[in-house]
């Protein structure tokens, strides 16, 4: 069981629901954001385009979130138009990684610092990390050092410690297939059995489902990797290797499919405390805004995007646990 500082546990209920379920909303992309919004028209890229857009997100849709992670590059004007009941969190890390490099090793914003994005009001601190448990021991120690250092600067200025945790193979470029598929629920549990020690000061971990739902009989078009019945153990395997509050991310699946997981993951008996949802719910609202302007996107969001957190609230209540039982 967590134990909690005063100041963190207020924090937490700050990004949470009055019943300890996290809500929240995703948006700290900054590269891949760029990117969609230059495929709709090159005339809206650029950092103007993208704060325009997380604005827009942020007024009109964390009014039914608890809670907003944002980046500090792009997100804090974002941040200022939020509702009031809606926590902050913020991305510490930089967007992406080297590619011409082995690893995906992590790199920390180099003007920002945990004490300088609590002083910019944040309620929390969240760090992406890739993360292949099967890989060599001189990466991942470099990065089991990195996130000890992470949790010890997040402990000093007494804010929790979110961590997002992004498994990969090493091996294996193409996550999408159906080889990466079945070592999945390897690279996710182990990854989340290892930032659970004590030593990286974690809260909250951030993390994919244990399958890939598209690879699931009866949620596959083509060739299960897996049965109903594997996937259930493995969303229940993935709740027993950790004590700790974890919330999934979408992934950026569909609205409806990551609705149907949570359901899924809630039959199984998973113990998830919420979500962090990001592409799921705005994505293509992008689109209208790059396309036809500012009116349009707002039109999606209060539409469209709108319904998209509406029914996934609505999931979330019959779904997610709350976190209280797991602190003390």
């Amino acid at each position: 069981m967590l134990e909690l500082t005063k100041n963190k546990l207020e924090a937490l209920k700050r990004l949470s629901d009055e019943n300890g379920v996290i809500g929240a909303l995703a948006i700290d992309q900054r590269g891949s954001l760029k990117k969609m919004i230059a495929a709709g028209d090159a005339s809206h890229v650029g950092d103007e385009g993208i704060i325009r857009f997380k604005k827009l997100v942020s007024e009109e849709l964390t009014p039914l979130a608890t809670a907003i992670l944002l980046d500090p590059e792009y997100g804090l004007q974002a941040a200022k138009v939020r509702d009031k009941n809606a926590g902050l969190l913020v991305a510490y890390e930089k967007t992406g990684y080297d590619a011409s490099d082995v690893g995906r090793l992590p790199d920390l914003l180099p003007e920002w610092s945990v004490k300088r994005l609590k002083e910019a009001g944040a309620d929390a601190i969240k760090f992406l990390l890739y993360y292949d448990v099967d890989e060599e021991e001189r990466i991942n120690n470099s990065k089991h050092v990195y996130m000890e250092r992470v949790g010890s600067e997040c402990a000093a200025e007494d804010l929790p410690f979110f961590l997002e945790i992004i498994s990969y193979d090493a091996r294996n470029d193409d996550a999408k297939s159906k080889e990466y598929a079945k070592v999945k629920p390897n690279k996710v549990i182990g990854a989340m059995r290892e930032f659970s020690k004590p030593q990286y000061q974690v809260d909250v971990l951030k993390v994919e489902v244990p399958v890939d739902m598209t690879f699931v009989e009866g949620y596959t078009e083509g060739e299960a990797v897996y049965s109903k019945e594997e996937a259930a153990f493995l969303f229940k395997e993935q709740s027993e290797a950790t004590e700790l509050p974890f919330i999934f991310l979408s992934a950026g699946v569909s609205a409806k499919l990551f609705q149907e997981t949570l359901k899924f993951a809630k039959e199984s008996g998973s113990t998830f405390n919420g979500v962090l949802c990001g592409r799921a719910t705005w994505k293509d609202g992008v689109a209208p805004f790059a396309t036809d302007g500012e009116q349009a996107g707002r039109v999606w969001l209060q539409d469209t995007g709108r319904r998209n957190i509406e029914q996934l609230n609505v999931v979330l209540k019959k779904t997610a646990e709350s976190w209280f039982g797991k602190i003390k």
